[in-house]
């Protein structure tokens, strides 16, 4: 498999749903992004925290590619890197199908693990209506597609910016597919 670029990169000290875009942003061993409000090892989002507050954080980085954004604008919906609260913005790689345990080498430095899809949440719909229903689809099979994004785990830390490379590591023997985290 191929890699792909950076495209943009976000982060927000606060909760909100969109992030604003940075000239670059650092990502910190075990923990995330830079004063970003998901960095942490534990759960950071809030639903997950008010399940289990204990539970690891394999949402420390989402990653989401730049062709969705093509697509949605397609179908009408104008929305643009950072708003749909993605820290890094990919093209040129198939997120959705790496398997679970993938290493993305971003930048110089930087290391994340694909942890799992992005289940899309009902905040989409709060930047613009139907957005959340547009993020899904179903396969060949009937099976649902999940197209927002994938979250990540940060191995080895260092500065993302836009333009970056993105090299792919995909893991040794049997390969999982990605499922919602």
């Amino acid at each position: 498999m191929t890699g792909g670029v950076v495209v943009a990169v976000s982060r927000s000290a606060t909760h909100s749903f969109s992030k604003p875009n940075e000239a670059v942003i650092r990502l910190i061993a075990g923990l995330g992004v830079d004063g970003d409000a998901h960095a942490g090892a534990t759960v950071k989002h809030r639903s997950r925290v008010a399940r289990d507050p204990h539970q690891l954080n394999l949402r420390q980085v989402h990653l989401l590619h730049d062709e969705l954004f093509a697509e949605l604008r397609a179908a009408g919906f104008d929305v643009h890197p950072g708003e749909m609260g993605e820290n890094v913005t990919t093209r040129g790689l198939d997120l959705l199908a790496l398997p679970t345990g993938t290493r993305l080498r971003l930048g110089a430095t930087a290391v994340v693990e694909v942890t799992g899809l992005r289940n899309p949440c009902a905040q989409l719909d709060g930047l613009a209506p139907g957005l959340m229903a547009a993020t899904l689809d179903r396969d060949s099979q009937g099976d649902l597609v999940r197209k927002a994004g994938v979250m990540a785990t940060v191995v080895t830390g260092g500065p993302v910016r836009p333009g970056d490379p993105i090299r792919v590591e995909l893991p040794t023997g049997h390969r999982q597919p990605l499922s919602p985290v």
